[in-house]
């Protein structure tokens, strides 16, 4: 079986700490004794004496013939590991020389400011980097396809459990409720601090902390979570989180919640998830998929609102609830 090495994340070689090791062993030794412990000649090791003793592992016992005596472990390993923090300082300090030369540039290389990623998973891998490592704000575009399971009760309840999470705004499209399951997944998010809006998402987004976005590489809406680019401090940055503040402006507030409200107040709370959702564009047969409910009811409780609003559209109903502020309550 091969000796397990000791000294390596010091800096010695293999034959470096075989020598050290013997003469450990052995005691006092001659280049011949030394030679013969490690299966080497007298020659290499001769060869190796200055590395060893500018190493610290060995040193001359005075007299004829030589003979080298091994430096105590304790003492040696000391010298080794402040030689090597003395290397680690050497190397922050030309860190940061090299950092200021980058800051003088003019400004950041093409592949410096773009990268692309490849594959649902990595796709998925890297959209949940970013948000874990967000510690300010979150800007998310929603809208399906997604590359994140949201069933995974997992990973939502660490989502959940996070200590300083970032304050999360979310624009969410008509659509992105389509998907079973979506609509309570986000009313938990809400619950848990998100502001959520409906309006209009021309393409999926996310922004963390204003300094990286993650968008999909392609516009098919079939390939969308099969590739991304992820755009670093640029001014392609900062038009993407301009159009979200846009859109963000022009977006209706989005207010799901299972609590009950006080029985006079009005909209109550199935009211106020139509209301959103009319707002947004939903169809009837999308909204009762979303609410558990039958399209007929839907359609009675859209028929109900418009006349309390005095709405002439159901798109209307919702843009005077959001005037109204009725999607807040």
């Amino acid at each position: 079986m091969a000796q397990r090495r000791l000294l390596e994340g010091l800096g010695v070689t293999a034959a470096e700490e075989t020598a050290y090791r013997a003469l450990l062993r052995h005691g006092p030794a001659t280049l011949n004794e030394l030679a013969a412990e490690t299966g080497s000649s007298a020659g290499g090791i001769r060869r190796m004496l200055p590395r060893l003793e500018d190493l610290g592992l060995i040193s001359r016992v005075a007299g004829r013939p030589l003979r080298l005596i091994a430096t105590p472990p304790n003492i040696a390993v000391d010298i080794l590991v402040a030689r090597r923090q003395e290397e680690i300082t050497h190397s922050r300090a030309a860190a940061a020389l090299l950092a200021t030369e980058v800051s003088e540039r003019s400004g950041p290389h093409p592949e410096e400011v773009l990268e692309v990623v490849s594959g649902r998973d990595a796709v998925s891998r890297r959209y949940l980097q970013l948000e874990r490592n967000a510690t300010r704000e979150m800007l998310v575009l929603v809208h399906p396809p997604y590359a994140v399971d949201i069933s995974d009760d997992q990973e939502n309840r660490r989502r959940a459990a996070r200590q300083g999470a970032p304050v999360i705004r979310g624009i969410y499209s008509p659509q992105a409720f389509e998907q079973p399951g979506m609509l309570a997944h986000t009313r938990c998010a809400i619950a848990d601090g998100e502001q959520a809006r409906l309006g209009h998402v021309p393409v999926k987004l996310a922004v963390a902390d204003a300094s990286t976005a993650i968008l999909p590489l392609v516009s098919e809406e079939d390939q969308a979570v099969e590739s991304a680019l992820v755009v670093h401090p640029s001014a392609l940055l900062d038009a993407l989180v301009g159009l979200f503040e846009t859109l963000w402006r022009a977006a209706v507030p989005l207010r799901l919640t299972s609590e009950d409200l006080e029985p006079e107040t009005w909209p109550q709370a199935p009211d106020t998830e139509v209301l959103a959702l009319l707002a947004g564009g939903m169809k009837d047969d999308a909204i009762a998929r979303q609410l558990g409910l039958s399209p007929r009811t839907v359609q009675r409780r859209v028929q109900v609102l418009c006349e309390r609003l005095g709405a002439r559209t159901r798109f209307h109903a919702g843009y005077l609830a959001a005037q109204h502020d009725l999607l807040d309550q």
